[in-house]
């Protein structure tokens, strides 16, 4: 029962953090010192990673007709515009297929610490605050999805192969590349939310394919729990993000991210200073 509440917990952080740009990384290795699931390591990682799955199927949810090429009350005209997208959308993701594969292994071993994570919330958080301030009063050169072409959705893709380092968020990444190549705050955060579904995807299966799907029931019943949780919190929160930057920028999740990445760093380091 206390871990079917901590999965609960670590669902409501994954569903809200994984799509406003301030890291779920950043905010799990947190929660995770008061909240651990007294299970084996390889689990664990393994759950911090799938639990997203549930955050994939909110964006398949709210915009399934958007995505879906079929629909019948859809000219031919809006079929094709709906595969032209899914065609940005696939060599988009290539960068981060590519380079998550390579350096999957890597990066757990070198960077997944609270250091770095601390330095890329801050970091990031920086660069928030210094685009937005760039582009106040300026008028997007991309206000429609339909205007974003294979270059410029390659060069989002291409931000998103930072995210492999922890802290720096995947939407925070790809979004702010949209920011930066001129798309509006609605364009960069809807092509992030369709360009997580294949490269969340992939690392999900990537990872359970290396825990090698040996789950005892108990794991298996949390890992739903965990999926279905962040599955619910996660519409909510895709819904609050797309009112907000309707009339907001991005500046208030810079300051949040500075502000976290300082907490992170302080907590990790006085604890590793009492620990000597």
């Amino acid at each position: 029962m206390l871990e079917a509440l901590k999965v609960i917990i670590l669902g409501i952080v994954e569903g809200i953090t994984e799509w406003l740009p301030i890291s779920s990384t950043g905010h799990l290795i947190l929660v995770e010192e008061f909240v651990h699931l007294n299970l084996s390591e390889e689990f664990v990682e393994m759950f911090n990673i799938v639990i997203q799955f549930g955050a994939i199927l909110a964006v398949i949810l709210i915009y399934f007709h958007k995505l879906n090429p079929f629909a019948k009350d859809k000219s031919q005209k809006q079929q094709m515009l709906t595969i032209q997208l899914w065609v940005k959308v696939a060599i988009a993701t290539i960068p981060a297929m590519v380079f998550g594969v390579l350096f999957d292994d890597y990066v757990d071993a070198h960077f997944m610490n609270a250091y770095v994570v601390s330095a890329m919330l801050i970091l990031y958080g920086i660069f928030y605050i210094i685009v937005e301030k760039r582009n106040a009063g300026k008028i997007p050169a991309v206000t429609k999805l339909t205007q974003l072409s294979i270059p410029m959705a390659l060069a989002i893709g291409g931000f998103q192969v930072l995210a492999i380092i922890p802290g720096t968020s995947r939407s925070g990444a790809t979004i702010l590349g949209g920011l930066l190549i001129g798309a509006s705050r609605s364009v960069a955060a809807e092509f992030t939310f369709f360009l997580a579904i294949p490269v969340m995807f992939g690392w999900s299966a990537l990872k359970m394919i290396k825990f090698g799907f040996a789950f005892t029931a108990q794991e298996f019943i949390l890992l739903i729990l965990g999926c279905v949780v962040a599955f619910g919190v996660s519409v909510f929160a895709i819904k609050f993000l797309m009112q907000y930057i309707k009339n907001h920028d991005f500046k208030i999740f810079g300051y949040y991210r500075v502000v976290l990445g300082a907490i992170v760093f302080l907590y990790f380091g006085i604890s590793a200073l009492l620990a000597l």
